[in-house]
Formats: C-alpha cells, structure tokens, sequence
C-alpha cells in the first residue's frame, strides 16, 4: 500500500536514486559499549528515505503494519531524521510515519505532525526545504499599503503575519462587506511570497463572477505574479503561483487522474466567504490541501453542524488570531 502511495506521487520505490529501503543510519553507541557485539549494533535502519535531485536525504518514512497505530512509528522516524542529520551534516529530512491507512506528515522543530491525503512529489519537498532554508521573519516585513492601507487592514495582516510566525496553521477573518477583504488578503500574499514564506497561493471561491472579481484584483495588484487561469484555459497548469478557483472546479481537478495535483501542490489557501460552500461536499477541497489557511467572511456561522469558527480551530465568536481592534465598515 505505502509502495503505491508513493508511487503516485512520483516516487519508484526500485530506483535507488529515488528511494533507499532499509537505509542504514549509525548512531552513537551507549556509553561503555566499545565495540558492537553484533553486525547491527550501532546502526538503525529506516524503512524508506526519499532522496533529492542532489542524492542527499530529503525524508524519511517510517512505516507501521495496518494493524497497528501509525502513531507507534513518531518517535523512532524522528530519531532517523536527526540521526541522518547529525551522519551527513546536511539539513534535517522531512519526517512521515503511516501505517497505509493513515499517514502523517512532521516538519520537525516547524509544526506539529498533521494528517495528509498522500505523499508529497521530489518538487513538493525540495520547495518545503529551499522555503524553511531561506524564509525571512514575518515581525519585519513591511505590508505593502497601496493593496491594503487602511488601519484595520494593516492590523488584520500584521496580525495574520503573527499568527503564523508562531506556528499557527489556521486563521479567520471576519469583516463586512465592503471592507475590501480581497485586497487585505492579496497584501497579506504579497508579504508571504516577498518574505519567501510561500510560493503557490490558491484563492477559493465559490462563483465564478467572484473568480473573474478576484483574478482581476490579482492582476492589478501582483501583475508580476503568475496566475491561473488565463483566458480560455481549462486543464490546471502547474507553473504558475497564484491560482483562483471555484470549489466545483478544483474539486474536479483533484479527482481527474489525469490533472493530479499533489495534496501538498499549496502553500496557503484562502478560503472567501467561507460560512457558505465549505460545508457541503466542496470541504472536501480543504481536507485534501492541507495548507495555511485563511477564511474570510462577513456572517460567520456557529451552528453545530454548520460553526465557522470551529473550522478554523477558533473558539465561538471570536476571531482567529484576535484582533486588536473590530472589523467593520469604515
């Protein structure tokens, strides 16, 4: 099952280049041990490591029987990564762990683990490495004001900026319509990818009148930035760094075989009007990206089955990160 999953996302488990079963890792021996007693002592062994284009490790993964919890493999997969770290002098691999049914995706002294759909591609894990080697602190940039100038947007965005500074991976904003939430959202962009903390954005909408209004904002205020879709254009294309959608149509492309995209292709995901489409079948979208994200609302919900402010790990009627002060039309 593990060998599948990461075939589909590129890996040939047979081609040493890509992938090393069994790799051998030397560790330190206990203090008083002088020589290994056996041919093993001394050495681990991870099941899977992923190599970069460099031949240098860039994850490792730990792998469980069905049978058991995922979870048993944490510890030991973060052994390998900073055993392999401390062999090779390089920077510290990725770390998974999974048990073919359930897998979970570490970066280590960055995040916590967090459940993800699939494997990540060789492009993915080079792109999370080159982002964690040279991003710049978030406390110094400087917010672009001619996209966003207003008191409260600034606050809004610096708040965010905050926020993910100190390891927060969920964020809601809750302001009136009017306020200009998408360009308070298109400056907090442009301080993430200027700062190097991001590359590929996704814009979730939930019509296709609100992505022509987005696409343009976009265009106005990041004309350099790449963006999809262009006009005409129907099948993803995955060399651009701005991509705005509906929920219908990224919905498809993540189930069209042909048009796979990986579950980690996205940095930061933000999510309009999200009191509306997300909790029908279009949440599945969010389940499969597991990405920053950044809701946007006027009417926030906190209806059990329907609680906005859940579904951004905030507690009821407050936004998530708080705000110094009230969202509102000027």
């Amino acid at each position: 099952m593990i060998d599948k999953q990461l075939a589909k996302a590129g890996w040939n488990v047979n081609d040493p280049t890509q992938v090393v079963q069994e790799y051998d890792i030397l560790i330190d021996l206990p203090e008083g041990v002088a020589e290994a007693q056996t041919p093993y002592q001394g050495h681990q062994f991870s099941d899977y490591v992923l190599l970069g284009k460099n031949g240098k490790p860039l994850a490792v993964v730990e792998a469980k029987k069905t049978s058991k919890d995922a979870a048993i493999g944490r510890e030991q997969a973060k052994q390998y990564c900073h055993n392999i770290q401390k062999n090779t002098g390089g920077l510290l691999p990725f770390c998974f762990y999974t048990n073919g049914l359930a897998t979970f995706f570490w970066d280590l002294d960055n995040y916590p683990p967090r459940r993800v759909i699939g494997f990540p591609t060789l492009d993915d894990l080079e792109r999370f490495q080159y982002i964690r080697k040279n991003r710049k602190p978030l406390t110094r940039e400087l917010i672009n004001t001619d996209i966003a100038g207003r008191d409260y947007q600034i606050r809004a965005i610096r708040s965010v900026l905050e926020g993910i500074e100190q390891k927060q991976r969920s964020f809601l904003l809750v302001m009136a319509t009017g306020t200009g939430k998408t360009r308070t959202s298109i400056a907090l962009v442009d301080a993430l990818m200027r700062a190097g903390h991001m590359e590929r954005v996704l814009f979730l909408v939930d019509r296709i009148a609100l992505r022509e209004q987005a696409l343009n904002a976009f265009k106005e205020y990041l004309p350099n930035e790449p963006r999809w879709p262009n006009v005409g254009e129907k099948r993803v294309s995955k060399d651009r760094r701005i991509y705005i959608s509906t929920y219908p149509t990224m919905l498809n492309i993540i189930r069209d075989e042909t048009q796979h995209l990986s579950p980690h292709f996205f940095d930061f995901i933000v999510i309009d009007e999200s009191h509306r489409s997300i909790y029908n079948t279009y949440g599945e979208v969010l389940e499969y990206f597991k990405a920053i994200n950044l809701g946007l609302t006027a009417t926030p919900t906190d209806m059990i089955d329907h609680n906005t402010f859940n579904l951004f790990d905030c507690e009821d009627g407050l936004v998530c990160p708080p705000l110094p002060i009230l969202l509102k039309k000027p």
